[in-house]
């Protein structure tokens, strides 16, 4: 049976694009990552507009310009990975048009082949006569044979020329599509390029005013620095006094207590985020991101969001404290057998002690400080120690 090349190579391709190479994103995955990029720069865009209205230079601004360049970037590396996509499937179907294209041609030129050959056996040649000047009967049904045989083959033979003709003419239609398509993400990706280069340009002017303000900048990172060790000793205090209680607890009470630490254990990087935003401030050591030399170090993560925003808890347990650090706010403690999750940075508090909570349930709204910056400090603990929270919540 024939099978002409073109159409063997679309089947192909076909199969091959629709099962994407291991490492290589698919369109629809390209078009998701885009929306959500789309999404992280509005967010920014609107934490940022929150922290202009209040101050003209804050380390607030700084925060949520970074966060909106990383996800223009993000954004503009989606919209070329899309372009590359469609560059390469513009390739195949170019070269699917081309073995359509032999194939039609091979395809005419057999028929045109078959019907010379039969315009010149019958020529001079009546057909009856070719039958009935047959020697014997099986001579006369093998030429019979012969004839229905060669006129089915013409008859399929001018059929692959049509459905060829058509599959030609379809893929023509596809490479259109794809090549307006592609012009329309080059245009995208022109367009988002600009708006990067006008974050760049706005993000250093900030950078420049804000060490222009070191003093200040210094004063401020020493009285937060005092805040935040006040907290950690608040919540090292009631921790410790959770360990001791722990000790002396029923047996019942303890093995409730190891059933939800390792519920809270296997959640492991499937837990929900506290508050939408971004990640303003990460675990660990870290350089200033503005004074040079400085290095900071913190036991949890700090996260950026809109005003109003309602804080929520990550996990099932209870509240073992509600307390008030000064330039910190309310802080909500909340307990999940032996881990520990921490909420600073409360305007209102809708919980109290010995509460229990449920996940995602509403801890209280986030407070705004003096420079226009929503802003919550969260900590994930096992025991005393501080784990990296951004290992436990979902990936955004």
């Amino acid at each position: 049976m024939f099978v002409n090349k073109g159409v063997a190579m679309l089947l192909a391709l076909t199969f091959i694009m629709a099962c994407p190479s291991l490492g290589q994103k698919s369109k629809t995955q390209l078009q998701k990552e885009k929306k959500e990029n789309l999404a992280k720069i509005a967010e920014a865009e609107k934490i940022l507009s929150e922290t202009k209205g209040k101050k003209q230079n804050s380390l607030g601004q700084l925060s949520a310009l970074n966060q909106q360049i990383k996800a223009q970037e993000s954004l503009i590396n989606s919209i070329r990975n899309e372009v590359f996509l469609l560059s390469d499937e513009i390739d195949e179907t170019n070269e699917i048009i081309a073995s359509l294209s032999d194939d039609l041609e091979n395809l005419k030129a057999e028929y045109s082949a078959m019907v010379y050959s039969a315009y010149k056996s019958n020529k001079g040649v009546n057909r009856l006569m070719f039958l009935f000047s047959a020697k014997t009967f099986n001579q006369f049904f093998m030429r019979l044979k012969y004839m229905e045989q060669y006129s089915k083959v013409r008859m399929r033979q001018a059929e692959q020329i049509t459905k060829v003709k058509q599959i030609l003419s379809d893929q023509v239609t596809v490479i259109q599509s794809k090549v307006s398509e592609k012009n329309i993400l080059l245009g995208e990706n022109l367009q988002e390029s600009k708006n990067l280069d006008g974050l760049k340009k706005r993000q250093n002017k900030l950078f420049s005013n804000l060490q222009k303000q070191e003093n200040q900048l210094r004063k401020d990172l020493e009285n937060r620095k005092k805040a935040v060790a006040k907290l950690d000793k608040l919540i090292n205090d009631i921790i410790k006094v959770e360990i001791e209680k722990a000790k002396l607890a029923e047996r019942s009470s303890i093995d409730a207590s190891a059933k939800l630490s390792d519920q809270f254990a296997e959640n492991k990087t499937k837990l929900p985020w506290p508050v939408s935003g971004f990640i303003s401030q990460k675990f660990g050591r870290h350089n200033h991101p503005v004074l040079k030399g400085i290095i900071m170090n913190s036991t949890g993560i700090n996260i950026q969001t809109k005003q109003n925003e309602k804080v929520q808890s990550i996990f099932g347990g209870e509240v073992r404290t509600v307390a008030f650090v000064p330039l910190v706010g309310n802080t909500v403690l909340i307990s999940h057998g032996a881990y520990f999750t921490v909420y600073a940075g409360l305007k209102d508090v809708f919980v109290k002690t010995g509460q229990k909570v449920n996940v995602g349930e509403e801890l209280g709204t986030i407070l705004t400080n003096k420079d226009g910056v929503s802003e919550l400090k969260f900590e994930v603990r096992k025991s005393a120690k501080a784990l990296d929270p951004q290992q436990w919540l979902t990936r955004k």
